[in-house]
């Protein structure tokens, strides 16, 4: 599809931390049906119009590395552009498989980063709530809130974490 030619849409959709594949499977299905992903903001996706099936999308946390992008972008990826720590990329289909774990270790690593930042915030918002709590501030409750669903989140990561052990196990 030639540049002239090319329409936009903007969606605004939210994703939980932990429902990165399920974050990526929708952008796949957008691509798959001729709207590939172009720019990210919080909550928000920009969309071109492409061939359908022309690109496949893939995201990870990772945090900023220029050396990372130049050679995501020597493989034939595209850097679409970077949420907080999340970090878009997209390929043509006709360049070759596009993944970026080689290996169940590479896809355990890539989910003990999602697990820890997951445990760091919602460490400090217990930590937050409980203070607040304790002088009586309502925003307390809303902290420890906070830190429950975050916990719940660790929780669903660690359970994929323990199906890639039990995977690499079966391999050996």
């Amino acid at each position: 599809m030639d540049e002239k030619n090319r329409s936009e849409k903007t969606v605004w959709k939210w994703f939980w931390v932990w429902e990165f594949e399920k974050e990526e499977r929708w952008l796949n299905e957008q691509a798959f049906s001729g709207w590939v992903l172009d720019g990210v903001s919080f909550c928000q996706f920009r969309f071109i119009s492409c061939d359908p099936g022309e690109y496949a999308v893939r995201l990870e946390m990772r945090g900023p590395d220029s050396d990372y992008v130049s050679f995501m972008e020597e493989t034939g990826a595209e850097y679409v552009g970077r949420m907080l720590k999340w970090i878009y990329f997209r390929k043509k289909v006709e360049n070759g498989a596009f993944d970026l774990f080689s290996d169940i270790d590479s896809r355990i690593r890539h989910l003990e980063r999602i697990a820890r930042m997951l445990f760091i915030v919602g460490m400090l918002n217990l930590c937050t709530g409980f203070v607040n709590s304790w002088i009586g501030s309502p925003v307390g409750w809303i902290s420890l809130l906070v830190c429950a669903v975050l916990m719940y989140g660790l929780g669903r990561i660690h359970e994929k974490i323990g199906a890639l052990e039990r995977e690499r196990l079966l391999r050996e």
